[in-house]
């Protein structure tokens, strides 16, 4: 369920659609009313599609799967990228490199590079090469981190997109529809809903509307991965319990060994008492010094 309440969507502005001219009438189950020529969203449709997508995103980072965040627009950017770190996702805010996802072996190809880079920065032979081709090389460097630093540890395509306004990030729902890769979305009142599997009908421009939605879904995401780690913790413990707990065919008991000088001491033996097959009871001594 939503933490996220009505009045905290209206202060953040969530409820702001576009002027009626530029609307989709796909989003048109989403919007409450007109007023003065721009639509309002039905923010009650809002917090039941934020449950929705919540939801399917928990599932998402409790099963350990990679949900990329995309939002290269001025107002989204820093906040798209907050968000992503806070719960150690990938994003993209530089502009969307094309064929990203249809294309992901040239753009690991491309990341790689950029870890080649490093390795050649950290050789003592870069200093012998000359000025010009040092500065080019960090030059491209930078570039690489730029645009390709926050999905360097994306090793394989994500298993979902978040975007923010998919009218501007076209080209990566596109791609994302062309693979089968399931999409979340804030959609506004200028977009087509039925391009994302998750649609989150909210104000997608005001700053302080896409912060309170990415806020909530977050929390989703990291309500997933909290469990995940409980669930390897608990996990970790039974094998822990399971290697120490004691066979009920074995004993351990104190044994006296005699060395060649005629030394005796005392050592513990762990010793099987389970039956052979002709029912004669086996004894075997295992020495565990």
């Amino acid at each position: 369920m939503a933490n996220v309440n009505f009045d905290q969507l209206l202060d953040a502005g969530c409820h702001f659609g576009h002027l009626r001219r530029k609307w989709n009438p796909n989003m048109a189950p989403y919007i409450f009313m007109e007023q003065n020529g721009i639509h309002i969203i039905d923010l009650y449709k809002t917090i039941a599609k934020l449950d929705e997508a919540g939801a399917a995103l928990h599932q998402m980072s409790k099963s350990g799967r990679k949900i990329l965040f995309i939002g290269t627009k001025k107002q989204a950017k820093e906040i798209v990228a907050e968000a992503a770190r806070s719960v150690g996702m990938p994003y993209v805010v530089e502009r969307w490199p094309g064929g990203m996802l249809t294309n992901f072996a040239t753009i690991r190809k491309a990341v790689k590079k950029m870890s080649n880079i490093d390795k050649m920065l950290n050789d003592p032979s870069f200093t012998n090469i000359s000025k010009r081709e040092r500065l080019q090389i960090t030059r491209e460097r930078a570039k690489l981190e730029k645009n390709l630093g926050s999905i360097s540890d994306l090793n394989k395509l994500p298993s979902a997109l978040f975007v923010v306004d998919i009218l501007k990030e076209h080209i990566a729902v596109a791609e994302a529809q062309i693979l089968g890769i399931p999409t979340f979305a804030i959609v506004d009142t200028n977009s087509d809903p039925k391009k994302v599997d998750f649609p989150i009908p909210a104000n997608d421009d005001a700053g302080k509307s896409i912060s309170v939605i990415l806020g909530e879904v977050c929390r989703h995401i990291n309500e997933g991965l909290e469990e995940r780690k409980m669930i390897k913790d608990s996990e970790a413990a039974d094998d822990s319990d399971d290697d120490t707990s004691v066979n009920e065919n074995e004993v351990n008991v104190n044994v006296d060994i005699e060395d060649e000088d005629g030394n005796k001491a005392k050592r513990k033996r762990t010793v099987s008492k389970a039956p052979a097959k002709g029912g004669t009871r086996k004894i075997n001594i295992e020495v565990k010094d």
